[in-house]
């Protein structure tokens, strides 16, 4: 897909923002702007009154910062529902696995998705290839997205914005179009505009 224009079936789609991926827990992470342009484009979102969801991962793993009942679990500053805003909780890395994202979608005939958050090679990714398998358009801008570095299978340490990039790469074109969230800046304004009068 190659976007050209955003209507009222797209949604805004904000995963696992949440505090405890600030934790060392995780390790070095990339994108240091990621909170600053999701709220940005976030901000647009709302100012053209399209959809958002949130979703938050409430995680089983005992020594998880993202369980239930600790701050990790809190979505951050940047990225706190309004009244109205969808919000969806997940414990597995796909947003559709046990939740009513999907019914969500389909009820408010939403078919194009913006998804946002972290991290891009586990939720993000996940989520992202079955919106595509369900039938639905997605889109990554991934400079609001974010990861963190890991280790090979054979011992080597793989930097986040390698991780990163590799997922992206492995994404557009099959499952999402990937592109700069200015782009979809640009795009919401265009919508917004067309809807005064």
């Amino acid at each position: 897909m190659s976007v050209s224009k955003l209507d009222s079936s797209c949604a805004l789609i904000l995963i696992d923002v949440q505090k405890g991926f600030d934790e060392p827990y995780w390790g070095v992470r990339n994108n240091p702007a990621l909170e600053a342009n999701i709220s940005k484009l976030l901000a647009h979102f709302r100012n053209a009154g399209l959809t958002v969801v949130h979703v938050r991962h409430d995680s089983v793993e005992p020594g998880s910062p993202l369980r239930p009942g600790q701050i990790g679990n809190d979505f951050k500053e940047e990225v706190l529902p309004l009244p109205g805003e969808h919000l969806e909780t997940k414990n597995v890395n796909s947003a559709f696995i046990g939740t009513g994202l999907e019914a969500y979608l389909r009820r408010n005939n939403l078919t194009t998705l913006i998804l946002c958050g972290l991290t891009s090679d586990h939720c993000v990714s996940t989520t992202t290839r079955m919106a595509a398998n369900l039938g639905f358009g997605v889109i990554l801008p991934e400079d609001c997205l974010a990861t963190f570095n890991r280790t090979g299978v054979d011992g080597r340490n793989w930097s986040a914005q390698d991780i990163h990039d590799s997922s992206m790469a492995s994404l557009n074109g099959e499952f999402a179009e990937v592109l700069q969230s200015d782009r979809l800046v640009e795009l919401l304004q265009a919508f917004a505009g067309s809807q005064v009068g």
